[in-house]
């Protein structure tokens, strides 16, 4: 986490202009070739005035990959309430193709995920921001897999967003077919939540026949709760009427 966050508009511009600058930075030259002194020098602020912010390089990543991040879950959020529906594939191939533009028009997104894996300390900060991406990746599968148990929706929303990135990462690599990789991205994601979703209706037809049959024997013991007392009833009466015509 940055030292401060900047609440004046000067001071915004300044902490702007140094992730600006780390950005371009760290396409140029990669991570192990960044440092603090030549972001401030290309954002001409004092380095003293990059130190009041961030703590060093690592500080830097981690908020340009928290950066990355809240702007993916912006861009979900608009397509919230959208699943389920019967054209929930088609918003799932639209949105992963938004993402994808987003690796092949910003190499910075790359960039900082690799360093993001540089040391157990921002390693451990990603895997956080993740989960945070995934809290709302989770909420908006629950209509999609409405009996599927909470954990293991939670999971199965942290698997995917980190399938992504690791997909979209690996999709923009010098060697790899963009497109090819994120077709098979795709495919990944359908066949996973496809599966998802009909273990999620199986539970509940599931429960609907144990509730089915929960009833069916409730309402066998209520018949023959109801029989055994007519029968009592019966008994009493017929003991009522021997009693009075019995001579005293």
């Amino acid at each position: 986490m940055p030292r401060r966050r900047p609440t004046q508009e000067r001071s915004r511009r300044k902490f702007d202009a140094l992730l600006s600058a780390s950005r371009e930075l760290l396409t140029e030259v990669g991570f192990e070739s960044f440092t603090c002194e030549e972001v401030a020098s290309r954002a001409d602020v004092p380095i003293g005035t990059l130190y009041q912010f961030f703590a060093n390089k690592y500080v830097i990543v981690c908020e340009l990959n928290r950066q990355d991040l809240v702007g993916v879950r912006d861009e979900l959020a608009q397509f919230n309430g959208k699943i389920p529906s019967v054209d929930w594939l088609r918003f799932l191939n639209s949105f992963v193709d938004h993402m994808a533009g987003l690796w092949t028009t910003d190499p910075s997104r790359r960039e900082v995920w690799l360093a993001m894996q540089s040391t157990p300390s921002t390693r451990a900060t990603g895997a956080i921001h993740e989960r945070k991406f995934a809290e709302q990746v989770e909420r908006m599968l629950a209509p999609l897999t409405p009996e599927t148990p909470r954990p293991r929706r939670k999971l199965m929303a942290e698997v995917l967003v980190h399938v992504v990135y690791s997909m979209l990462n690996f999709s923009v690599q010098d060697d790899q077919s963009h497109a090819d990789a994120v077709v098979e991205l795709k495919r990944l994601m359908v066949a996973y939540l496809q599966v998802a979703e009909q273990d999620s209706r199986a539970r509940a037809k599931k429960r609907k026949r144990l509730q089915a049959k929960a009833g069916a024997v409730a309402a066998a013991a209520g018949e023959m709760a109801a029989g055994d007392l007519d029968t009592d009833t019966a008994q009493g009466t017929d003991e009522a009427e021997e009693a009075a015509t019995s001579p005293a």
